[in-house]
């Protein structure tokens, strides 16, 4: 009697409800979690060409202290950052070279233009060697404008780089 209830396609449909049950109930909490983590710890990579540089010196200071929102300042190499923060002008150039930094990092990675030349070329837009924003370069989560840009901008920047990974799906 129990081997004609039981076939092998309701026991497919049981164990495929099972499976959507246990993706709901694991799935939301766990990639919470890694989200989570993922915010309060992010490893900058710095890649420092102009002005902008002091200004993230600044916000490194006591004063604004980037490390209370999850920048890390002390890394050890490439392969265990996840943020890149490009400041001031790339040229075509350095532009492969930049690529090559981005590539080397683990997944997931994120990238910061900060200042007017990292996102528009500033005032050397006009220039044959100068690279009109890095958006063709690398894919840009989040722009800090100005020129420079205060450190307060570049914290707010890095709260809306958070809020952003908040709402990524974990993979």
């Amino acid at each position: 009697m129990l081997k004609e209830l039981i076939t092998p396609q309701n026991a497919n449909a049981f164990v495929g409800k099972l499976g959507d049950f246990l993706v709901k109930a694991i799935d939301q909490p766990l990639g919470y979690a890694i989200n989570w983590g993922r915010i309060w710890s992010l490893w900058p990579v710095h890649i420092e060409t102009a002005c902008c540089s002091v200004e993230f010196g600044a916000a490194s200071s006591p004063r604004y202290d980037v490390e209370r929102f999850g920048i890390i300042e002390a890394f050890g190499s490439l392969r265990q950052c996840d943020l890149v923060v490009v400041q001031g002008t790339i040229t075509r150039k350095m532009a492969p070279r930049l690529r090559l930094v981005y590539d080397q990092m683990p997944e997931p990675k994120y990238v910061i233009a900060m200042g007017a030349c990292a996102i528009t070329g500033g005032l050397y837009f006009d220039s044959y060697n100068v690279l009109p924003g890095i958006d063709g370069v690398l894919p840009v989560d989040v722009y800090v404008p100005g020129c420079p840009p205060r450190p307060e901008t570049l914290i707010q920047g890095c709260i809306l780089l958070q809020e952003k990974i908040k709402r990524m799906k974990a993979r």
